[in-house]
């Protein structure tokens, strides 16, 4: 909601409330000599150049002895391939209540063939980090070696896969090239860590998920050999693993660490489903190994992983077709509160949703279990929008930053509610004696109802299959809160008035009772809110969304400062910012983002983002008397409140015009099918065994693509023999990724097309898949084969190619990464040729793009899909087309953007046709392979092309590699591009 026209006039304010309570040592261990009690957090993180220690308790994290609770959000900047946009997102991340980003780091990504690790461009993980300093954002670091992700091999790299030495065990092999992995990431990392004032790097994950092995030597000797060259690289903050569920894997001091002690956190995955009852996996919970939290009793409750979504599969088993909007949808800001407010009732003070902006797993990076696609149902979109899911995240967040009694939290008495469908969780800081109630509504209605064992007597209202968190007994500034029906967002001092922020859902009656010794004198700035007082209380209440933000001061009471109560529905609360400055903090209502705020002299200087025209409101640090938004003067008065309020809106953004996708250009391919096509060049695949985990044949060769150094992308085979009378049938056995496929040619004609099914639900997770693809020659074939033995040489050449997918990851540690791809074996029947065999796949990995970039046709080969190869050869071509070929045709087009500088227009590129046709479509922006699109499989029919990537002022090339079985019209039909969204604002971009 931007601001009304009646609130842009009001006369309001707000400001940011500081607390300081009582000191804190600075314990380096879990065990500290003395309790640390609760205390004003740790300042916004950056690269200070000062040194910095970092422990724990069973509380939380202690930063330089103060305690934090981290709110973390993940993000993986290999999915993201603009570092441009990294800003952008962790600017977003950071304004809507983050605290850190947990990062991946892929080793597929950065790693082309052993030995040989590239830090650079997209693969930049030393820029990541500095922006992620300069944000103010903690790190959590994850470079595995094993990450899982979604990711072709659960991120090892594909030349790993034909390797000896089994992985994810101590094996000597496999751990020599883990040393020269994570000696490559420490090298950068070490120079980024927070204990060294150089970086933000605060906890550092080895392995994942890791639950094979976990009694046995072999697992205990890698977590510890893990341990030991992580610390001998120059890491020195705490460590931490993520078991996959509740079982109490990788406790502290289930393996060696080198003698080291207090410095292992235990954390521990969760993916609740919508529809579950939210566990209890802490304080509330049945305790022991498998209680989630209480496993370790001695370490902070942490979640490494909570699900902020969830992966989507090849034709969209698990949202019955509906895509990543559904996954939005079932996982929404009511889920948020409900299993956040439970987790944090339960003592989790370490926790990180995966995902916060999942992204998109373009050209050949994702896993078998996933398409293009990761957006994840995130509370930020693939096209980097905020979504209504961040409502709750946003306020927790703030309230975590700004309400430090929630860092030290004990099970409190138990309170029932009246209406026993509201379960309550009560909890008490031991400190400050404010007391934190979780109500959770597990009913399909709406339940008001009183808390008569806390004291509260009017109706506390949760809407259905929700949750809420109100706070008795809490300092806010000056005052204390008696109690609120409504949760508190925050509370800060900004200039001379204490400011508190109560946010809930539309429609709420808010309900803010304040100690009042004397009576006071309450100034209701909108026409919204009413107030009483009686026997030493305060009684404000609002209803919530009525006309934006609701305001009360209150003052006379014998305090020498005054208060400013906020009121904000959700929408409203996402035009609150709360930031802070060397000055002191301020707060700001009206954009859709803050990304900074700057002060000189008397002037602060903000940027951030609209997307509609909105009013403008910023209460900050006293002598605070001009305002500059994105670089220009702002005209503002003050306001009663002590905002500085702007006499006119904030401009919105024009949304861009874009072009129509036409001038089309068309060229087929495959050349390769051809028995005159010179594969001289192509290597020979006569190899007799194999590392990977398919079994080689008896009496035939290795044909799996990865033994001959191609691993990823199309592979093409040729296999030439001589005096095949009599042959009746071709067996073509192929191992793939799901949805892979098989074409096959003889002597230049086509045989047919094999594919792997659609997996259903029940198999969505499936990595591999094999089949047997029986082609029986057509009738003039097989008598060309008996008469024409003469005239053809008796040489015959049979062409196949093979989409292979992606490599199967290795959850379960059981080098299923290595099943083969591509073929596995070939039979004959009706005669017995000795074949000689040939295969190619993508030629030298892209310099800029990775080796993830390319695959192995034709025109991937000969540079069809980079922006400068020319084109004026090829045929003149209208869409929607309907060919009807067993192969690949190629189709380019250029176009032009005017995007109009400061504007941050996400496009997006959109294929839709008739279902039943079957075909594919690679597809190519400036030479990125942005993903691929299955048209009667889907679900994905939207492709985001990320800025830096797709030049938003200048011109592109958009190149579509189509592979078709030649079975029904293979299109491509409506190609066309789509605005994603907008905002004026946004991040420069640089190209990439």
């Amino acid at each position: 909601m931007e601001l009304s026209r009646r609130t842009f006039h009001a006369l309001a304010g707000t400001a940011a409330l500081g607390f300081a309570l009582t000191g804190s040592g600075s314990p380096t261990s879990a065990n500290p000599a003395r309790t640390v009690p609760t205390g004003p957090p740790p300042p916004v993180p950056g690269a200070d150049g000062r040194r910095h220690e970092v422990g724990f308790d069973r509380y939380s994290l202690l930063v330089d002895g103060r305690r934090l609770v981290l709110w973390s959000g993940e993000l993986h900047p290999f999915r993201l391939p603009s570092p441009s946009l990294w800003r952008d997102m962790l600017e977003k991340m950071r304004a809507h209540g983050y605290n850190a980003v947990s990062v991946y780091v892929a080793w597929n990504y950065h790693s082309p063939a052993p030995g040989r690790y590239d830090f650079t461009g997209v693969r930049d993980l030393d820029l990541f980090l500095r922006m992620a300093a300069e944000t103010g954002l903690y790190v959590i670091l994850r470079p595995g070696p094993y990450i899982n992700a979604e990711v072709d091999a659960g991120g090892f790299p594909g030349w790993l896969t034909a390797t000896e030495g089994t992985a994810r065990t101590s094996d000597p092999t496999y751990l020599r090239y883990v040393d020269e992995w994570l000696s490559a990431v420490n090298a950068i990392v070490a120079k980024r860590l927070f204990t060294r004032g150089t970086g933000t790097v605060l906890l550092y994950q080895i392995e994942n998920e890791y639950d094979a092995h976990v009694d046995e030597p072999t697992g205990r000797a890698y977590m510890s050999y893990l341990y030991e060259k992580v610390r001998a690289d120059g890491i020195d903050v705490p460590l931490f693993h993520n078991d996959k569920g509740r079982n109490g894997y990788w406790v502290p001091g289930s393996f060696g660490t080198g003698g080291e002690k207090g410095r292992w956190l235990y954390g521990f995955d969760g993916y609740p489903e919508p529809d579950e009852v939210p566990p209890d996996w802490g304080h509330f919970g049945t305790g022991g190994a498998k209680g989630g939290a209480t496993a370790s009793p001695r370490t902070p409750g942490f979640l490494p992983e909570f699900g902020g979504g969830w992966f989507d599969p090849w034709g969209g088993s698990w949202f019955d077709g509906k895509g990543y909007a559904e996954a939005r949808r079932t996982r929404d800001a009511a889920y948020e509160r409900r299993f956040h407010l439970t987790n944090l009732a339960n003592g989790i003070t370490l926790h990180n949703v995966y995902m916060t902006y999942g992204g998109t797993s373009w050209g050949w990076l994702p896993a078998p279990v996933v398409y293009t696609s990761y957006d994840y149902g995130a509370a930020f979109d693939e096209a980097r929008n905020a979504t209504p899911k961040l409502a709750p995240m946003h306020q927790m967040g703030q309230l975590l930053r700004y309400v430090p009694d929630l860092a030290r939290l004990n099970r409190a008495k138990a309170v029932r509610a009246a209406d026993e469908r509201i379960k309550v969780y009560h909890l008490a800081n031991p400190d400050t004696g404010a007391h934190f109630y979780v109500l959770r509504n597990d009913s399909d209605e709406a339940v008001s109802s009183t808390l008569p064992d806390a004291g509260i007597d009017v109706p506390v209202r949760v809407p259905a299959r929700d949750a809420k968190l109100i706070a008795a007994g809490l300092k806010l500034g000056k005052r204390t809160l008696v109690h609120a029906t409504v949760q508190p967002m925050l509370s800060l001092t900004a200039g001379r008035q204490d400011i508190a922020v109560f946010a809930g859902r539309r429609g709420d009656l808010a309900q803010v009772v304040l100690d009042c010794a004397d009576e006071p004198t309450p100034m209701r700035l909108d026409a919204e809110p009413a107030w009483a007082y009686n026997l030493g209380k305060l009684y404000v209440t609002a209803p919530l969304g009525a006309g934006g933000l609701s305001r009360v001061r209150v003052e006379g009471d014998g305090v020498d400062t005054p208060m400013l109560l906020l009121f904000a529905d959700d929408a409203t609360a996402l035009r609150l910012w709360p930031y802070e400055t060397p000055s002191g903090p301020l707060l700001v209502y009206g954009p859709a983002l803050l990304r900074s705020a700057t002060l000189r002299g008397s002037t602060v200087h903000l940027t951030g983002d609209t997307t509609g025209q909105t009013g403008l409101e910023v209460w900050g640090p006293r002598g605070i008397t001009h305002v500059t938004w994105n670089g220009r003067p702002v005209p503002t008065r003050i306001s009663a409140s002590g905002s500085l309020l702007a006499l006119r809106p904030l401009a919105g953004v024009t949304a861009p015009a874009l072009p129509a996708l036409d001038g089309w250009r068309r060229r087929t391919e495959n050349p390769e099918a051809e028995p005159g096509f010179d594969d001289s060049g192509w290597t020979r695949a006569d190899r007799k065994t194999s590392f990977s985990t398919t079994p080689v044949p008896d009496g035939q060769p290795v044909l799996f693509a990865d033994d001959y150094g191609f691993h990823y992308g199309d592979v093409w085979y040729r296999g030439e023999w001589t005096d095949a009378n009599g042959l009746e049938s071709v067996s073509l056995d192929y191992s793939t990724g799901t949805q892979g496929l098989l074409m096959a040619w003889l002597d230049g004609e086509p045989l047919g097309t094999h594919r792997m099914p659609v997996p259903d639900r029940d198999r969505a997770r499936q990595g591999t898949w094999t089949a047997k693809a029986t082609f029986a020659l057509p009738k003039d074939l097989r008598k060309r084969f008996r008469e024409d033995r003469r005239e053809r040489g008796d040489r015959h050449v049979l062409s196949v190619l093979v989409r292979r997918m992606q490599h199967d990851m290795d959850g379960k540690a059981l080098d299923t990464h290595k099943a083969a791809r591509g073929l596995t074996a070939v039979t004959f029947e009706g005669a017995a040729p000795k074949v000689t065999w040939r295969i190619q796949g993508a030629s030298a990995p892209d310099p800029v793009r990775g080796p993830m970039n390319n695959g192995g046709l034709h025109g991937e080969r000969e540079g069809w899909h980079l922006p400068e190869y020319d084109d004026g050869d090829w045929q003149d071509a209208e869409l929607p087309r309907a060919d009807r070929r067993q192969g690949v045709t190629w189709y380019r087009t250029d176009f032009r953007l005017d995007v109009e500088p400061g504007v941050d227009a996400s496009i997006g590129l959109v294929l839709d046709d008739d279902p039943k046709r079957a075909y594919r479509v690679q597809i190519f922006l400036n030479g990125w392979n942005m993903g691929q699109y299955i048209n009667d499989v889907g679900p994905q029919h939207t492709f985001v092309l990320p800025n830096g990537i797709l030049r938003t002022r200048g011109a592109n090339t958009l190149a579509l590699a189509v592979l078709s079985d030649g079975t029904t019209p293979s299109g491509p039909g409506d190609v066309r591009l789509t605005l994603l969204g907008a905002a004026a604002g946004g991040v420069p971009v640089t190209p990439v």
